[in-house]
């Protein structure tokens, strides 16, 4: 009967730790979604504004 129990108790156990690393998982690629945004937004304010283009050219 114990042995039962710690399987059943193993089984729960195996899932959580699958839940677990799928939260990881998703975290983690959430936060390189979000750093990769930050960088693109910092490139691009340090990155000159182009000019206007010149009327006069037409």
């Amino acid at each position: 009967m114990r042995r039962t129990a710690h399987f059943a108790y193993a089984a729960v156990m195996a899932e959580t730790q699958d839940e677990k690393k799928a939260r990881l998982a998703q975290a983690l690629r959430d936060n390189l979604r979000r750093r990769k945004a930050q960088s693109r937004d910092a490139v691009r304010e340090e990155a000159p504004a182009a000019p206007p283009p010149d009327p006069s050219r037409r």
